[in-house]
């Protein structure tokens, strides 16, 4: 009797034990995640600089006793979530600012008028680069009459990751005119970017607008290890136009209402899918990764050039052209001549 009940108990209590220990891995996985995060909200965005280490440490050590005093799994969980959303109830209240002692390529904010289909755009910025971070930074105003916009390029710059990639987006105003924009963190003196700082409230988000000579030869010419590729789209002169727009609309708004910067919910490429014109696009997890998204806007037939997507990723580099153009006026036709889909592109209603 004891044998047969044991015998038909077995596989029950196998399945039991193999979910309790499960939900055990997942449970102490989300307390390692809660509790790191939080530690480094402290350790990065403590207001008080000299306190940031011990706060850390003093969490770190609060957590220990939890699980070290808990006499059941779900109290030691109950404990970790309640002391991340302490934590996280005060690093939601930091409000980021426009008055820091900011990177002389970032200290002025770009803002558009908009008026009888025309935008002026303050704060157009041209570096002039000698290095990396030797430069000279001209800020002027700039006109663009709307009706003049043809269409709209994308420049993908990896610097690491296949995965991850910083887009900037260029808009056609004819005769071998460029007007670009790149949402960017806005980085104070003596900061550079973290992609580990880039997921705290470390940096705000700022759209720069400038021509491809700055953005562009910036990343290609002088920055080390970062490789630029260069796409034509079909967006139609309309939705250029609208998506322009768009663009105008968020750069205002951050020059009068700073923004936090983060590295996956806020970012040089979730920000163009809150757009108006943006947001009949489908789902596509390769917004968030973002180093992917030429492959995703090709799939969905937005990329201009009729070829297989690895040759078209493979002409569209264009570090060497860059370089080899470096500061001549005529940079922005040189980087696109021979490129695939920049003659004779047909448009169509598509997104970018």
């Amino acid at each position: 009797m004891t044998l047969r009940r044991f015998g038909r108990s077995t596989p029950m209590m196998i399945a039991r034990r193999i979910l309790q220990g499960i939900a055990e891995i997942v449970s102490y996985l989300c307390m390692a995640l809660l509790t790191c995060w939080s530690a480094l909200a402290l350790y990065y965005d403590l207001p008080i600089v000299r306190l940031r280490v011990l706060s850390a440490v003093l969490y770190l050590l609060l957590i220990g006793a939890i699980l070290l005093l808990g006499k059941r799994n779900l109290y030691r969980f109950i404990g970790c979530v309640l002391c991340c959303g302490l934590v996280a109830s005060w690093w939601l209240t930091l409000k980021p600012s426009n008055d820091e002692p900011w990177q002389t390529d970032v200290s002025r904010p770009a803002w558009i008028d908009l008026n009888h289909g025309h935008a002026l755009i303050h704060n157009f910025r041209q570096c002039d680069y000698r290095a990396e971070l030797d430069y000279t930074c001209n800020w002027s105003t700039r006109d663009v009459d709307l009706s003049q916009i043809a269409g709209v390029d994308l420049f993908m710059d990896y610097w690491g990751s296949p995965w991850i990639a910083h887009t900037i987006v260029s808009f056609d105003l004819g005769n071998g005119q460029h007007v670009a924009f790149s949402m960017e963190t806005r980085k104070q003196i003596g900061q550079s970017y973290s992609a580990v700082r880039g997921f705290f409230r470390q940096y705000t988000l700022i759209s720069v607008v400038s021509d491809e000579r700055d953005l562009v030869r910036l990343r290609t010419n002088y920055r080390q290890g970062e490789d630029l590729f260069l796409y034509h789209t079909r967006a139609t002169p309309a939705f250029a136009q609208s998506l322009f727009l768009n663009y105008a609309g968020v750069t205002s708004q951050l020059a009068e209402h700073p923004q936090w910067y983060n590295a996956i919910t806020h970012n040089c490429t979730t920000e163009i899918f809150t757009f108006q014109t943006m947001k009949s696009q489908p789902h596509d997890w390769r917004i968030l990764l973002n180093g992917k998204a030429d492959e995703m806007e090709y799939e969905q037939g937005e990329l201009a050039g009729d070829l297989p997507f690895a040759e078209l990723k493979k002409r569209a580099y264009i570090n060497s052209a860059a370089r080899a153009a470096d500061a001549d006026p005529q940079f922005s036709a040189r980087i696109r001549a021979g490129r695939p889909g920049f003659t004779g592109v047909s448009g169509n209603n598509g997104s970018l």
